[in-house]
């Protein structure tokens, strides 16, 4: 009887797997550029040959895309299918706007309780980091600017939260979220007192992260929206209010 062995995996198989894995934890974006061949082969420890093998097959399931003379980078339409052209309607139409933080109350909810439990000391310095850039940006006054830097925080509190399908969900919608935000600011700002609260919030969802706690980080997440959705009804009442025509009792 013939002795069975198993057939060796090719060394092509596992720098795929390799590459695979880092798109999906996000080491690697979409659109981003590769090392050059030479640099990845050393750092894979692989011969060329066959790193190119892989990045062929890669490039065959429309993952990768190679530039002429420019390089090898990772397809920018990996999100697509979350974005465009649906999420552009989204974007808008005002009657989605409250959709939109409702489901922000599940995704960056369950992002902060995970950033809480998981996040080590790179996650909190660059979310300290970015915090300062929110203050920088309110003491600006630049609205465009702040809503940037709250979006990119919450990327950031997304990636301390070491899911890897949030993570992509969160950049999917990343310009979709971007746009609300700015939305709301430019609302809520012209309201009083209504900026210190948002905070506030923030502060406390940031202390909350930064001290451990995963239920008081959702839940600081939570109060922080529905306060903002509250504070919008009300405003989008007043408004409406303010609209209807005034009626004038004539007497005989």
């Amino acid at each position: 009887m013939t002795e069975y062995k198993p057939t060796q995996p090719k060394l092509s198989d596992s720098i795929v797997a390799e590459l695979e894995q880092m798109i999906v934890d996000g080491t690697l974006q979409p659109g981003q550029k590769l090392l050059p061949e030479r640099e990845l082969a050393v750092q894979f420890g692989v011969s060329r040959p066959s790193l190119r093998e892989a990045i062929q097959r890669l490039e065959a399931r429309g993952l990768l895309y190679r530039r002429q003379g420019g390089g090898t980078y990772v397809k920018s339409e990996l999100n697509r299918g979350l974005s465009d052209p649906f999420f552009e309607l989204l974007a808008n139409h005002p009657g989605s706007q409250f959709d939109l933080l409702e489901f922000r109350h599940v995704l960056e909810g369950v992002a902060a309780y995970y950033a809480a439990l998981r996040s080590n000391e790179t996650d909190f310095a660059h979310m300290r980091e970015l915090q300062n850039d929110i203050e920088a940006a309110q003491t600006s006054g630049n609205v465009a600017v702040e809503a940037k830097a709250v979006s990119a925080f919450y990327l950031a509190m997304t990636e301390a939260s070491h899911n890897v399908v949030l993570l992509h969900l969160m950049r999917a919608i990343r310009e979709l979220l971007e746009r609300n935000i700015l939305g709301n600011l430019e609302v809520l700002n012209q309201r009083p007192g209504v900026v210190n609260r948002i905070r506030r919030h923030r502060s406390d969802l940031i202390a909350a992260i930064l001290a451990g706690h995963p239920e008081q980080a959702r839940d600081a997440c939570h109060e922080h929206l529905a306060f903002i959705e509250d504070t919008l009804l009300d405003i989008q009442r007043e408004d409406e209010r303010a609209q209807r025509p005034s009626r004038q009792i004539h007497q005989r």
